[in-house]
């Protein structure tokens, strides 16, 4: 290297910091590349003698600040541990390309796949950033923090005439197959579906070495692929022993000395609306009108906390659980069957310990006065929802005057909200008929009417009150008393920018000037397209321009249900969130001081990341099913709806029974299709024909992969 210079001027601070700008960018070009001086001086066009002394001058100050290497005389490398790393979650795609997501930036880092070095889906990675061939700004996985997970289902391939294997992992975005040596294999057979777990990944080799731990079965097998997702996500689909009988030995019987400490609300007119498949009941309507016209509603929730306790064995495997998982044949509980369906279900008939949110209301449904409290109720009949809305639409039953007053009631409370400011979506949910071997017989949707409305309206109202009890001052300033919140944060601007100038092609119009605006605008929106073409794509665009809902301490607000404070206490049997609430509650009910926040927030984020994963299983069971259902339609054809645009292809959805399939580009053999992701299409180089979102196409249905839950479709002519 050229003779140091003796000094820098303090002028040329400025500039030598630019200079190292321009360096640090041309050698994130190759980040492992060595250069010397002179390539460097080429790459940022400083090719004369002064420019010359000037990137000396600079690669000295580079080298005081760690941010590049000497690893020989005039030779130089980038330090890829300091300069231009950073540190996030690899999200992988089918292509096996990844997106990394770094904690406070908007977009996330591309990584090809030659460049995910032994990273797998979900790890915690080391990153280096650059611009290649100066685009948008991309990376390369330098090493592996933190793995996400060592187990993996998939399917085991023996290698004929060896006495090893590989096991072929279930998702797509495992990109790579696991080595399973002899001695490690586990009693699995050629094409049996296993649960591997990956011992060690050696520099170098391309395979990870595993060793088999469970063989699930038959690859297709219902209860093979049932228990492959409870395996894929981690699920215990049974408790533990010791929590079993800890369970077991709970006192289930109902104590006067206890009673005594309760608000007493058993003479009071009480039921149950629930699915009529339900066997968990964790929440009651009691009603009863008082002397001054007014309306007295006690929401009464499982006091699932008098017997569910910290430190137990119970409480710890609720806690790492966090939520009861409804797959599409069964339920993975938060706790074990003796509590969710025996001990702390409100059956009928019987005397239950509850923790209680008592309101009077005048007949304008305004919240008079409210009590917060543990209670004993005695529920007088169980209904089902189809019963309940029996009694809204005919007017006759037993009850039906204490239904129809709930149901005035809720409809008020629903305009009310829907004025401040919540969105209506209110998307059906996709059912199965089972027969007795669990095989789909019949496809359904799950609608919500009145009596659904009814009960969500009170749950609602429970919710939002106890957090604003625990939350606001009776003067109506914050506490600062931690608590759990649901808290859904206000839509990126960006995709809602977007979305309007995507309706507008329409003819519809949105206001993006406030919140209140964009709530309005949604809502008139939803109400527009209902019964139109363009209804199922809007619908979906409007629901990805949303936020994700979440747990935290901190109160943001919950932007889709227009409350300012909001929090889950309704369903302590199968959402952890919810216990908490019920013990942060009684804490300040007994004049308890504001615990450490930061233990709750870590709290926060275990219960939302399980709630995410028991979302994933359970989308999951749902797509099994309906490729298992609509593998008696092979070859059969129907009328979809375009639900999903990518640049490898499109999905089309068949409206009457749920079902999605993929289309890929490749076998559109009329034309060169290319994707336009700005107006969610594909369209021909020739003849300009166009697949858009929302559009209604005619199909075939022609392969049905159980293992990968996926349907193939192929277009066809009218």
């Amino acid at each position: 290297m050229a003779k140091k210079s003796k000094f820098i001027s303090p002028k040329n601070n400025t500039k030598l910091q630019e200079i190292g700008r321009l360096i640090l960018s041309f050698m994130n070009g190759n980040s492992t590349k060595i250069y010397n001086y002179k390539q460097i001086s080429d790459g940022i066009d400083y090719k004369n003698p002064r420019q010359r002394e000037l990137v000396i001058q600079t690669l000295h100050k580079l080298l005081a600040d760690d941010r590049i290497i000497e690893v020989e005389k005039g030779k130089f490398i980038l330090n890829l541990k300091i300069a231009g790393t950073l540190t996030g979650v690899i999200d992988f795609n089918q292509a096996g390309n990844a997106y990394v997501r770094v904690e406070g930036m908007d977009d996330d880092v591309f990584i090809h796949s030659k460049n995910v070095k032994d990273a797998l889906q979900g790890d915690k990675v080391l990153i280096v950033t650059y611009h290649y061939k100066g685009k948008k700004m991309e990376g390369s996985v330098l090493e592996v923090i933190e793995r996400k997970r060592d187990q993996f289902v998939g399917t085991f391939q023996l290698i004929q005439h060896k006495d090893f294997g590989f096991v072929v992992c279930d998702k797509k975005t495992i990109n790579t197959d696991i080595f399973v040596p002899k001695g490690r294999i586990g009693g699995a057979e050629d094409g049996d579906k296993v649960v591997v777990k990956m011992i060690q990944w050696r520099p170098g080799e391309k395979n990870p070495e595993g060793e088999i731990i469970k063989v699930l079965g038959a690859p297709g097998e219902h209860e093979t692929e049932i228990h492959s997702i409870l395996a894929e996500y981690g699920l215990p689909y049974t408790f533990p022993e010791e929590v079993d009988r800890e369970a077991e030995a709970i006192d289930r019987q109902i104590h006067e000395s206890e009673v005594a400490k309760r608000r007493d609300m058993r003479k009071i007119c009480t039921f149950t609306i629930d699915p009529k498949d339900a066997k968990d009941f964790d929440d009651a309507l009691s009603i009863q009108k008082l002397e001054n016209g007014n309306w007295e509603i006690g929401v009464h929730i499982a006091d699932v906390s008098h017997y569910v306790t910290p430190g137990t064995l119970l409480d710890d495997e609720a806690y790492e659980r966090a939520t009861s998982v409804y797959l599409v044949d069964r339920v993975v509980p938060m706790l074990p069957e003796v509590l969710s369906n025996d001990v702390c279900s409100l059956r009928p008939n019987e005397d239950k310990y509850t923790f209680s949110a008592v309101f009077e209301l005048d007949e304008n449904a305004d919240v008079v006065k409210e009590w917060f409290g543990r209670t004993v109720i005695h529920s007088d009949r169980r209904f089902s929802y189809e019963e309940a809305q029996e009694r809204i639409e005919t007017k006759e039953g037993d009850l039906a005057e204490e239904i129809l007053v709930l149901d005035r009631l809720a409809k008020i409370l629903r305009k009310t909200r829907i004025k401040n400011g919540a969105i209506t979506f209110d998307r059906s949910e996709v059912r199965f008929n089972l027969d007795e071997n669990n095989e789909p017989i019949g496809v359904y949707f799950k609608i919500s009417k009145d009596s659904n409305h009814l009960i969500e309206e009170f749950m609602l109202l429970a919710n939002r009150k106890v957090s604003e009890f625990v939350s606001l001052k009776r003067s109506g300033d914050p506490t600062g008393n931690t608590f759990i919140y649901r808290i859904h944060d206000d839509p990126d601007p960006a995709k809602l920018e977007a979305l309007r100038d995507f309706v507008s092609t329409f003819g519809y119009q949105m206001d993006l000037a406030n919140t209140k605006k964009v709530a309005e605008s949604l809502n008139k929106l939803l109400l527009d397209v209902k019964g139109k073409g363009e209804e199922g794509m809007i619908e979906t665009l409007a629901m990805r321009s949303m936020s994700k809902a979440v747990y935290s301490t901190e109160p943001i607000g919950h932007y889709g249900l227009g409350f300012e404070y909001y929090s889950h206490f309704t369903s302590p049997i199968r959402r952890y969130p919810d216990l908490i609430a019920h013990r942060l509650l009684q804490h300040y009910l007994d004049g308890g001081r504001s615990p450490y926040k930061p233990e709750y927030e870590e709290k926060s984020k275990h219960c939302s990341a399980m709630e995410r994963l028991a979302a994933d299983a359970e989308r999951d069971s749902i797509k099994f099913m309906q490729v298992k259902f609509m593998q008696k339609h092979l070859g059969e054809t129907f009328t979809g709806v375009i639900s999903g645009v990518a640049d490898f292809g499109f999905w089309v959805q068949i409206p009457e029974n749920g079902a999605e399939g993929l289309i890929k580009l490749r076998d559109l053999m009329d034309d060169s299709y290319s994707y336009d992701a700005k107006n969610h299409l594909v369209q021909g180089a020739r003849t300009g024909n166009k697949y858009q979102l929302g559009d209604k196409v005619n199909i075939q249905v022609t392969k049905a992969n159980l293992i990968q839950k996926q349907l193939d479709f192929k277009i066809i002519s009218e």
